[in-house]
């Protein structure tokens, strides 16, 4: 490992409840568990209440909720003291305006209009007329007869919709009624079902509340780095300040994660301004999401992603393909329709095109003013939904734009002919504002439409409809994973690895669990459809979702299900959505868990089945673990999945991590425990703390990588690899076809170079002979760690 890149991460979601101060309270047990360093979310300010972060308000300043600059800097003393590093992450695509007044930009674009020193900060179409915003309940005219003319407590004057406040223009409010008044302003406030459509402002996907900026602007750059920068500055190895000290430069910031740079203008061009700004020996990482084989643009001066390919390699290795065949029609069957997932995907696409990122389409179309405005608008929106990737760099990724192009003509023949003009024009002008406009959009339609959308409508079986994942490969063979990370071991090094994020539709356990249902088809086919015949719900792909996730996150409770069924159906949108709810669809939903839980059949079936699968869940739990943190690259931990953790989408995985039982637990591991792989996730503790810990001081052993294949008749339920030549780990794979067919048996594992002196240091027992019977080194746990005299 170099200075600036850690041995481990452990990801924590700052907020008011768990602030800077509650983080250094936590340095001591993340130096403990053996990380290297913290994984913060974005610690600069945001909107009062937010509990992610992401809706950086002020780029100036640290976030006053989350303990200010005076908590950062302890938590930053706390870390030096603990010997950990920190990875920061940055948001550079936009900037949170839900709160205008609290947002100096956004306050000031309003208040001064085209003049505003910060109207180029925005990627705002100002020949649109004033800019629309919406927020009114409805688009009635008396609407606007609620609006109030208030003073805030400086005395400036603002006009107060409900709880919104708007700032208004100088002098425009010394007369008239607040309605006279809201028609002066460089703004319009309008009903907010327009903003999909009308909206002139660039936006996050479809958030209207997080406006995208110019970052590709150097004045807004410095203008949205200033802050951060000096944090790094301060912090950096042999640097003044706060660290500067330590391997890995600990008690400074080590890197930055890049939040979607797939939504910037130029994230190449962007990525080489920062690179520059933090020096090139700083860890560099960015939130891109990569189809299979597709690899990062060569361009990039970054040492890797956040880890979505590696997800989708190692949790995909614990489904087995065998079970496809089954599981496939019994979604046909229970659904009454095959459709192909590509299909499916499309659909979600254009749907999301056409709909919430209409706004978007529409802006683009206006760049073709010598086709008629509809058939340039249906030739964009089809464009947008053909790219098999989420965007080309062009010149760089010209391929993702040329297959876009075939496919779209193959759809649609009927416009061939804008669409050909539209890659001609890109291609001769690969920086002029259509080609920029176009892939920063196919981005968001593909983060819209696939993961947004068809991840919630196509539910044969949604351990696999993860971010970065492909729902139609089924399962992940052991030679493609091993070839993966020997690729990521010769060119990424550096790269992230993740199991769990924030953005995660099920936690790394959930999908554990849910593997197993591969392995068991027809039980859970059966299962399933007596499940719903007795409690059915108002659409039946979302039958087999809701089914899924109940399974793999049981326990749970009503309000939590119906919490997740709310956002999934409406993420759906195919009975409900956001927009036009439909209330009787669903109230039906929202009382469907409640409904289950109430009924002691339904919970009797359902817990015989969760028991008849949480044993192999929680050994497909501890390989995938073992696998990551053992394996090339730099593992992040997502918090609180040291232990066993069944979460499903956000804000699910942001509950309160209940850390004084982790600590209880190590101290206990530490004591020489060895637990059983049961319930409390003990575990899984103990599995990761050993890996972590191995990784922090004895880095040497984790360079190179071999696969090993073990002999003997369950030799296909073994995956194995060597690092170093001293360190073999070794997981199981597929743990009902191994009990099913008796066992190890006589399955052995010839170990690196014919060595005899192996220890498994999760257990701490010796491990006899140079090729062991998988029987007797997996006896006690599903995995294994081992490793020779340093």
């Amino acid at each position: 490992m170099t200075p600036m890149s850690p041995s481990s991460t452990y990801r924590l979601q700052l907020r008011a409840e768990f602030d800077f101060r509650r983080a250094a309270e936590l340095t001591g047990y993340l130096a403990d568990l053996g990380v290297g360093a913290l994984y913060a979310s974005p610690m600069l300010e945001s909107t009062s209440g937010s509990n992610h972060g992401y809706d950086v308000v002020d780029p100036g300043r640290a976030s006053e909720e989350r303990g200010g600059e005076a908590g950062r800097r302890a938590l930053m003393a706390a870390l030096r003291s603990a010997g950990l590093g920190l990875l920061l992450d940055i948001v550079p695509n936009h900037v949170g305006v839900t709160v205008p007044t609290a947002n100096p930009w956004w306050s000031d674009v309003l208040i001064n209009g085209r003049a505003s020193r910060y109207a180029g900060h925005f990627d705002i179409d100002w020949d649109a007329g004033p800019l629309p915003l919406p927020v009114l309940a409805s688009g009635a005219e008396e609407e606007l007869d609620r609006l109030e003319l208030v003073r805030d407590g400086n005395g400036y004057p603002g006009l107060r919709y409900y709880e919104h406040l708007f700032p208004v223009a100088n002098g425009s409010a010394d007369q008239g009624t607040p309605r006279e008044v809201h028609e002066r302003q460089h703004y319009r406030l309008v009903d907010w079902r327009r903003g999909a459509a009308e909206l002139t402002y660039r936006r996050f996907f479809d958030v209207s509340g997080l406006a995208a900026v110019r970052v590709e602007d150097p004045a807004v750059f410095a203008d949205s780095h200033r802050e951060v920068l000096r944090w790094v500055a301060e912090g950096g190895p042999g640097g003044p300040g706060e660290g500067g000290s330590g391997e890995g430069g600990s008690g400074g910031i080590i890197g930055l994660r890049v939040d979607h740079p797939d939504g910037l203008t130029d994230p190449g061009g962007y990525l080489r301004r920062l690179r520059a700004a933090v020096g090139k020996d700083r860890w560099l990482l960015v939130e891109k999401i990569l189809g299979v084989g597709e690899a990062l643009p060569a361009s990039w001066p970054v040492d890797g992603t956040t880890g979505y390919d590696a997800l989708r390699e190692i949790c995909g290795v614990f489904v087995d393909p065998a079970g496809a065949g089954l599981i496939t029609q019994f979604a046909a069957e229970h659904t009454g329709s095959r459709p192909a997932a590509h299909a499916v995907e499309r659909r979600a696409r254009r749907d999301v095109a056409d709909t919430i990122l209409a706004a978007e389409v529409r802006r683009i179309a206006a760049l073709l003013p010598e086709l008629d405005r509809a058939k340039a608008t249906d030739a964009v929106a089809e464009l947008l939904c053909s790219f098999p990737v989420y965007r080309s760099y062009l010149p760089e990724g010209r391929e993702a734009l040329d297959v876009a192009v075939s496919v779209a003509r193959s759809n649609r023949p009927d416009l061939a002919e804008p669409v050909e003009l539209m890659h001609r024009r890109m291609l001769a002008e690969p920086d002029g504002e259509l080609a920029r406009r176009v892939q920063q959009t196919s981005g968001m339609v593909t983060a819209k439409g696939v993961e947004d959308t068809a991840f919630y409508r196509w539910n044969r079986f949604v351990a696999l409809n993860e971010v970065g994942g492909d729902p139609t490969r089924f399962g992940v063979p052991v030679t493609e994973l091993h070839a993966a990370a020997a690729a990521r071991e010769a060119g990424w090094p550096r790269t992230m690895t993740t199991l769990s994020t924030h953005d995660t539709k099920r936690s790394e356990d959930v999908r554990a669990r849910l593997a197993v249902l591969s392995e068991l088809p027809g039980e859970w086919a059966e299962a399933t459809r007596g499940w719903a015949a007795a409690h059915p719900l108002p659409e039946r792909s979302l039958e087999l979702l809701a089914w899924q996730c109940l399974v793999g996150a049981w326990p749970i409770d009503a309000e939590r299900m119906a919490a997740y069924l709310a956002k999934a159906s409406r993420e759906a949108k195919l009975v409900t959505n956001h927009v036009n709810p439909v209330p009787e669809v669903d109230r039906a939903i929202a009382e469907w868990p409640a409904a289950v839980l109430a009924d002691p059949a339904a919970v009797a079936s359902i817990e015989e089945f969760v028991a008849r699968v949480a044993p192999a869940g929680r050994s497909n739990s501890l390989g995938q673990k073992l696998v990551q943190l053992a394996g090339p690259g730099v593992p992040d931990v997502y918090q609180g999945t040291e232990l066993f953790e069944y979460s499903l989408v956000d804000p699910d995985n942001r509950r309160p991590v209940d850390f004084a039982e982790r600590r209880a637990l190590l101290a206990r591991l530490d004591d020489h425990w060895l637990p059983p792989v049961d319930a409390t996730g003990a575990a899984k503790l103990l599995v990761t703390a050993s890996a972590l810990r191995l990784r922090r001081y004895r880095p040497e052993l984790f360079s190179g990588y071999r696969p090993l294949t073990a002999d003997g008749p369950a030799a296909a339920h073994a995956l194995a690899f060597a690092r170093d030549p001293g360190l073999v780990a070794v997981a199981t794979r597929l743990p009902i076809g191994l009990a099913a067919r008796g066992g190890w048996a006589d399955t052995v594992l010839a170990l690196p170079g014919g060595a005899d002196d192996w220890t498994d240091v999760i257990t701490g027992e010796s491990v006899g002979g140079s090729a062991p019977r998988l029987a007797e080194l997996l006896d006690r746990y599903p995995v294994a760690l081992l490793v020779r005299p340093a």
